[in-house]
């Protein structure tokens, strides 16, 4: 993108006003956690960005800096505590790092009376400046808001994948999200590239079970790791058993017994960018047009589980498996076939 694309692109989502606090947050490599080029160029185009901050800070008059930590070395694992403290003296943070801080900021920006708005960015990577970043954010807004609104009438969902395995979601008692690309106001949280609209499902834990019971998500997750089909037998919202008999399937077996909340069945989530591509790159994947899911933590979604981590498995057009069919069951009986041979149908949207 040219210097005036970003500078319109940066007016647009995160709207930078006089007087305000700006920080760009980018993690390390350290001890056994390696650098990888990919990582290096993020570092490198954080600093980009933050000279094109500091070409708007001429005009609008805002203080703006670049803040680095020790990288966590796994998605949504708590950042330091000493790094919360500082980032709640800032009106926007940008997190462009390599392991994702969205659990931890996602609190910060979310409390009551917060002034601090932000923006998730892990893995982020130079060439969506020519895919995800291109979209038009006001029509993303609207699709994003559309799905939410469909999710809030959702009480179940069941997804049928490219695998034959099929997955039933309970949604009772749980509020939706819109990751709509608006960063514009205090109190407000995007991944960015955005577009995409969450539900955590209803867990059925602690004292929600004597009101509602058990949650009844159940059924197969197919996940593929580099060519190694593994699949996660899911009952109650967790994940139970690792079916495989390959190298991949024991580690995620080793994985989940470490920590048994790593097992909880997190959100279903429709991505609604249609600037966005599938090229593995899990910030960009989930904003296509299509399905995810995710394992670990929920609390920041709405859910009612806390973990040490919080992992996207992307089933978007493209993906080694898709989703064949996810359909939402409404509150009115009324079923909606929102995805279809892996694709959203964006003619439901308008």
């Amino acid at each position: 993108m040219k210097t005036e694309e970003k500078i319109r692109l940066f007016n647009d989502v995160f709207a930078p006003k006089k007087g305000e606090r700006i920080l760009f947050l980018v993690d390390v490599p350290h001890d056994d956690i390696v650098d990888n080029e990919k990582w290096v160029d993020r570092r490198r185009m954080a600093g980009e960005w933050f000279q094109v901050f500091r070409q708007i800070d001429k005009v609008e008059g805002f203080f703006v800096e670049i803040l680095e930590y020790d990288a966590t070395g796994m998605h949504n694992h708590p950042i330091p505590k000493a790094v919360v403290d500082v980032l709640l003296g800032y009106d926007l943070v940008i997190a462009m790092t390599e392991f994702s801080a969205t659990a931890s900021l996602v609190p910060i920006c979310t409390a009551e009376g917060s002034k601090t708005r932000g923006a998730s960015m892990p893995m982020v990577e130079r060439r969506m400046e020519n895919t995800a970043f291109k979209a038009d954010y006001q029509l993303v807004k609207k699709y994003a808001l559309c799905i939410s609104g469909m999710l809030e009438d959702s009480v179940s969902a069941e997804v049928v994948f490219s695998t034959g395995d099929k997955l039933f979601f309970d949604l009772r008692n749980r509020r939706p999200l819109a990751d709509t690309g608006d960063c514009t106001k205090p109190g407000l949280f995007i991944n960015f590239p955005s577009g995409e609209a969450c539900k955590a499902p209803y867990e059925g834990i602690g004292d929600e079970v004597k009101r509602f019971g058990d949650s009844q998500t159940m059924g197969v997750m197919p996940v593929d790791f580099d060519g190694e089909l593994v699949k996660f037998e899911v009952k109650n919202n967790r994940i139970i058993n690792v079916i495989g008999s390959g190298d991949k399937a024991e580690e995620m077996r080793v994985f989940f017994d470490e920590n048994s909340t790593r097992g909880n069945i997190a959100e279903l989530g429709i991505g609604c960018n249609p600037c966005a591509v599938v090229t593995g790159n899990i910030l960009e994947d989930e904003k296509v047009g299509g399905l995810h899911i995710a394992y670990g933590t929920s609390s920041h979604i709405g859910g009612k589980v806390d973990s040490d981590m919080h992992q996207d498995v992307v089933y978007a057009k493209g993906c080694p498996v898709e989703s064949k069919t996810l359909d939402l069951m409404l509150k009115d009986g009324k079923k909606i076939l929102l995805i279809e041979n892996g694709m959203l149908r964006y003619e439901l949207l308008k």
